[in-house]
């Protein structure tokens, strides 16, 4: 018998906490307790070489069934479109009319944050419809 094990989904990026708080607002994640001898991440990130200092960021699903995720800063833009994308499940069950209101609607919540939209690809005889769109920093998910 095969065990499942638990994944976590890592973003490179070039501001860290930016973009885990953005992602703790689109899927109602928190960002984790400091490391155990301290009271706030600042206190944490002031031991730290001041290379290392804002590196890392995380944030995690506060019922622990979803993935964690992680954001690692490194020095290179974004220059090519993702190979794995998150598609933030917002119309399940839903069809037509009903699923393209619940898209519209997360997608005008997103954009505030910094969202950007995409593009809207209806249904077809083999797909719901679904919504491309970018993260604060570009990375591209879909509104599903």
């Amino acid at each position: 018998m095969v065990s499942i094990k638990k994944v976590q989904i890592t973003f490179d990026c070039a501001d860290p906490e930016r973009v885990a708080r953005f992602w703790c607002e689109v899927l109602g994640y928190v960002v984790p307790p400091p490391p155990k001898g301290f009271a706030t991440w600042e206190d944490y990130e002031r031991t730290l070489p001041p290379e290392r200092r804002g590196a890392g960021f995380a944030c995690m699903d506060p019922s622990g069934e979803g993935p964690r995720l992680y954001f690692q800063r490194v020095p290179e833009g974004k220059v090519v479109k993702n190979r794995v994308h998150l598609d933030v499940r917002v119309g399940t069950g839903l069809v037509g009319e009903e699923r393209l209101a619940a898209l519209e609607a997360e997608c005008a919540r997103l954009i505030p944050l910094g969202a950007v939209r995409g593009t809207l690809l209806l249904a077809d005889e083999y797909n719901e419809s679904c919504l491309n769109m970018q993260d604060i920093e570009g990375n591209e998910f879909c509104l599903d």
